[in-house]
């Protein structure tokens, strides 16, 4: 006699293995990005002036003087 196949088991959904293909896919891109970050160093930014980007690098006196 022959048992019935289980037709409800996890293993027999296509939507785990896709669940599961994308989970695997998300986590290799992470671990590529860690080492391109390692093999890439982040070069300090040169600052001529007192501001990025129109940011100023500290406080100014009209700054302080108002707290």
């Amino acid at each position: 006699m022959s048992r019935p196949r289980d037709s409800g088991a996890w293993f027999r959904q296509p939507v785990v293995w896709l669940g599961a293909a994308i989970f695997s896919a998300s986590i290799a891109g992470c671990l590529v990005m860690v080492v391109l970050a390692e093999r890439h160093a982040d070069t300090a930014v040169e600052v001529e002036s007192g501001s990025v980007m129109k940011v100023p690098l500290g406080r100014t006196a009209a700054t302080n003087e108002r707290q």
